[in-house]
């Protein structure tokens, strides 16, 4: 398992350390993520959750072969895997969540910062959303909030041409709170969560669940609708090709199409 999980003054750490794999992430480690935020939640003595990388390196994203191994279902099965579980889970926390993001953030290592409530980013982070040239479409509600957070012009740079973008680009779109230092990032992510120990914790759950709930309904709706199409372009062509040249280190081929 390559997910460490820690509990120690009110916060329960979700490390993702899978560093040879550049913290790729299986359908496993999405299961184990799952669980663990499950935990926090229902852990009384917790207060805050906090994720992060490794050094250098928070995720690179979906581990590909073992994505096309395992893909997730379609329809109602697809909301059942463990990748869709993680997405719930995540999104339903009713304690702070802070994340540490140590370095690359790509695919859902991006998405899920938009459904952070505290993101810390290292000044050697790169963050990008590179969907499309997987033949792939925005998953995690990505397709509703980037256009909210950035303007669509910006937007369809990030989700359509799949540009990255700097911390202090994420800063000034409104994904990110703060860019630090790479070796100051993790524990200034840490001293912010363990300032819910001080805080009244049902307060704290109520005001977080009212700053979410004007678009609840929607980013559910929205997570459904891009899951299915995610599932449909998974077994396309287009991503055969393109996960294909990314296991032969080439250029995919997109002429025939």
């Amino acid at each position: 398992m390559s997910i460490k999980t820690a509990t120690l003054n009110g916060v329960a750490t979700i490390e993702i350390a899978r560093p040879e794999k550049k913290n790729a992430l299986t359908i496993a480690m999405y299961a184990a993520m799952a669980e663990a935020i499950a935990a926090a939640v229902a852990d009384n003595a917790v207060r805050a959750v906090l994720i992060t990388g490794q050094p250098g390196i928070f995720t690179s994203g979906n581990d590909i072969e073992d994505f096309m191994q395992r893909p997730p279902g379609q329809g109602s099965d697809a909301m059942d895997s463990p990748v869709f579980r993680f997405m719930r889970a995540l999104l339903e926390c009713d304690k702070p969540v802070v994340v540490a993001v140590t370095g690359a953030a790509i695919g859902i290592g991006t998405t899920m910062l938009l459904h952070s409530d505290f993101v810390y980013v290292s000044d050697e982070a790169r963050l990008a959303m590179p969907f499309v040239s997987l033949g792939l479409v925005p998953e995690f509600a990505s397709s509703l909030l980037v256009p909210q957070l950035m303007g669509h012009a910006r937007a369809a740079e990030k989700l359509l041409l799949g540009e990255p973008f700097t911390p202090e680009q994420a800063v000034e779109f409104g994904i990110a709170n703060a860019v630090l230092p790479a070796g100051e990032v993790v524990n200034h992510a840490r001293r912010v969560a363990e300032r819910f120990n001080a805080l009244p914790p049902g307060a704290v759950r109520g005001a977080k669940r009212l700053l979410r709930a004007p678009q609840r309904e929607q980013v559910l709706q929205t997570i459904r609708t891009e899951g299915e199409l995610f599932g449909q372009r998974l077994r396309s062509p287009e991503a055969m090709e393109a996960f294909q040249a990314f296991f032969q280190k080439r250029k995919p081929d997109f002429s025939k199409f």
